[in-house]
């Protein structure tokens, strides 16, 4: 009797250790859902998110179990904050690339001046391109195994930002101001083409207008303007999702390049 009470004691203790790691990737998996492109956008369901988190966490625990355990921090409130900022420090990378086709996209429009066409289409203010590259990056991305190399990063995110640590809050600091510069250089990268075609043709309606001040250049130059913006767009849109989404894929592969 007593050895049968000293095995269910020692499968109590596992079972509280593995519900403790349990609870500390939840809690992460979590917060990275909550801002992931695809996953955490406004029109999935909350109860479609919380499956998901399940699912993940399903996933990402049994990997972790053990090192948690063995290394873990004791049950408390404070590791599971600190896991809930590691989250949301992944999930607000993911997002900046997100931003990066939305600037793009602006930066696109402003140039071919399709910034008013279909503005109010989406909750979110932003010009048609805007919508156009958000729905197809995000659906290139899912396309490309999104769920699984997000699985691999909550993993490995584990190596740099412990269970139930804290980073630092200047190294953090450092990196968001360099992901940032760096998603920003992305997309003014994207949207290159259309601004170096757009202020060659604007210099060319100069010259002619100069030529010719009796022609009306607004009238003839703001059409071709737009319909050779569209040609430009139907023609680099796949190199543009193309580029990003091996961006997207060099971040989701080392995401800590000035580790937090």
């Amino acid at each position: 009797m007593n050895e049968v009470l000293g095995e269910l004691a020692g499968l109590l203790d596992l079972a509280q250790g593995v519900i403790w790691a349990a609870a500390l990737v939840f809690v992460r998996v979590g917060a990275v859902l909550a801002l992931m492109p695809g996953f955490g956008e406004m029109a999935v369901p909350q109860r479609i998110k919380l499956a998901l988190v399940v699912c993940f966490t399903a996933v990402v625990t049994p990997v972790l179990a053990p090192e948690i355990e063995a290394f873990g921090p004791a049950p408390a409130l404070a590791p599971l904050a600190g896991e809930a900022v590691a989250g949301l420090i992944l999930g607000l990378g993911m997002r900046l690339f997100l931003l990066t086709l939305q600037t793009a996209a602006s930066i696109i429009a402003q140039a071919t001046t399709l910034s008013q066409l279909f503005a109010g289409a989406a909750p979110e203010p932003q010009p048609a391109i805007g919508n156009l590259f958000l729905i197809a990056g995000v659906a290139l991305a899912l396309g490309a195994g999104l769920h699984v190399k997000a699985a691999q990063l909550m993993i490995l995110s584990y190596d740099i930002l412990p269970a139930g640590g804290y980073p630092d809050a200047r190294a953090v600091a450092d990196w968001g101001v360099g992901l940032a510069s760096q998603t920003f250089s992305l997309a003014f990268t994207l949207a290159a083409p259309f601004v170096i075609a757009s202020m060659i043709y604007n210099l060319a309606l100069g010259a002619i207008n100069r030529a010719m001040p009796q022609l009306m250049v607004s009238m003839v130059g703001a059409p071709a303007l737009t319909l050779g913006g569209l040609a430009l767009l139907a023609v680099a849109t796949p190199l543009i999702l193309s580029v990003w989404l091996q961006a997207f894929d060099a971040f989701l592969v080392d995401p800590f390049s000035g580790a937090p």
